[in-house]
């Protein structure tokens, strides 16, 4: 029946385009349902292919409300002549090159199947990328985009507060408590900025201060230890950026930041205790079991340094086929308590994928992070300077935490991370003088 469901609504799709083709406002409407497919996503997607308990980054061939509102806005859009052309940047064009460089490793993957479904994966993020960049430049709607991200990190808060009870447990809308830690650290600093510069006089200072709050809340109620060692570099660099922005409302930011401060250092006091009982009582084996998989990886780069062991594969290589983990655990005298994937993002694509596309990985990580502060000094004195600042916080402390953490590859954290990728992209086609000062 679900399937039927599916073909239905995806039949819909070109006559949902052409509706809302007609009208801007329904465009900016079916933007905040897609944003609802995205806390629905589970209850709203259908996998045509699974292996739903594989330990990797993808394990279906998924296909959601979102992806399909998501070709309907791009669809709409180009119906009233702003199609976008397909690499607008530096940024997608670099995207291009790391897809493309990932595909050689099929040619050593033991399965070209359980690869599939991670190309699938990252071909509709790149879907998804396009409908966010393509509303922004086409609309210009900047506002309604932040409140979208917004209203997700107040109902992920809100979720938090009734898991509150569970220590350890707190995931929010996320699968695990360290991808919800990521995603809010990567979102927080923007509406740290965004307070700070336009203060509880504007409307949407008023969002960004609540949403600000729910996000560092989550983040430090995760207990991800990851998340905790970033949490202050993000927020700290993008009140830095902000504050440097602000010109002649430097000593108003300032003030601004001042109940921050004092609300951060009571709030760390408060869960001080836990914070020791989470790195004090970690398990043994956790420690070795993350020199094992990071050995493996290594092990792996370089037996296959140009192709990797193959997208998604990291999993069936550590089988008793592949030399891997049989070796690294003679070494470790056999100290490891399971397996599972090396616990950084940029040692996973170096041995699934292979140096190249780890190379590129970095590259279009880097590009993004650096168009963020130049967008930053660029934009200064503009209302959405915020978002740059906020950002160039945000995404360091992203990608700090994936040297620590693998979960940027979980579905809905590379969602909002190609969401902020397109904020960075709109960002870069502002024209300061044209831009409404906040």
């Amino acid at each position: 029946m679900k399937y039927a469901v599916f073909w239905l609504a995806l039949a819909a799709v070109p006559g949902l385009a052409f509706v809302l083709a007609m009208n801007k406002r329904w465009i900016r409407w079916t933007f905040y349902a897609m944003m609802a497919g995205f806390y629905l996503y589970e209850s709203t997607s259908i996998s045509f292919i699974s292996y739903e308990f594989y330990s990797g980054t993808a394990g279906g061939m998924e296909i959601s409300l979102l992806h399909l509102l998501a070709l309907a806005v791009i669809l709409a859009l180009g119906l009233r002549g702003k199609w976008q052309h397909p690499f607008p940047d530096g940024g997608s064009r670099l995207y291009a090159v790391y897809f493309l460089l990932c595909l050689p490793s099929l040619w050593n993957a033991d399965s070209l199947v359980i690869s599939w479904l991670e190309i699938w994966k990252m071909l509709l993020m790149f879907l998804f990328w396009h409908a966010v960049y393509g509303y922004l430049v086409s609309t210009g709607d900047g506002e309604a985009v932040l409140k979208a991200l917004a209203l997700l990190v107040i109902a992920n808060g809100l979720k938090v507060v009734q898991q509150h009870h569970a220590f350890q447990t707190v995931q929010g809308i996320f699968p695990h408590r360290n991808g919800m830690a990521m995603a809010m650290n990567l979102l927080g600093p923007v509406f740290l900025a965004g307070y700070l510069q336009l203060g509880l006089k504007d409307r949407l200072g008023r969002l960004c201060a609540l949403s600000f709050a729910f996000a560092a809340l989550c983040g430090m109620w995760s207990y991800s230890r990851g998340a905790i060692a970033v949490l202050p570099i993000g927020y700290g660099v993008a009140a830095g950026a902000c504050l440097l922005g602000a010109r002649g409302n430097a000593s108003t930011a300032l003030k601004r930041l001042a109940p921050v401060l004092l609300g951060g250092v009571v709030g760390f006091i408060a869960i001080w205790p836990h914070l020791v009982e989470r790195f004090e009582g970690a398990p043994a084996g956790s420690k070795y079991t993350r020199i094992a998989l990071a050995n493996c990886a290594w092990e792996m780069m370089k037996d296959h340094p140009f192709a990797g062991v193959g997208i998604n594969n990291w999993s069936l290589n550590l089988g008793p086929e592949h030399p891997y983990l049989e070796a690294v655990e003679a070494k470790m005298d056999n100290q490891m308590g399971y397996t599972g994937l090396v616990e950084t993002v940029y040692l996973l694509t170096g041995a699934e994928c292979g140096i190249p596309a780890l190379l590129a990985l970095l590259g279009w990580f880097a590009w993004h992070w650096l168009a963020s502060l130049t967008a930053s000094l660029r934009l200064r004195g503009t209302r959405w300077h915020f978002v740059a600042a906020g950002l160039s916080g945000g995404l360091l402390a992203n990608y700090l935490q994936s040297t620590l953490e693998w979960v940027l590859r979980q579905r809905r954290t590379m969602f909002l991370l190609m969401f902020c990728f397109a904020l960075v992209a709109w960002l870069r086609t502002l024209d300061r003088g044209k831009e409404k000062a906040a």
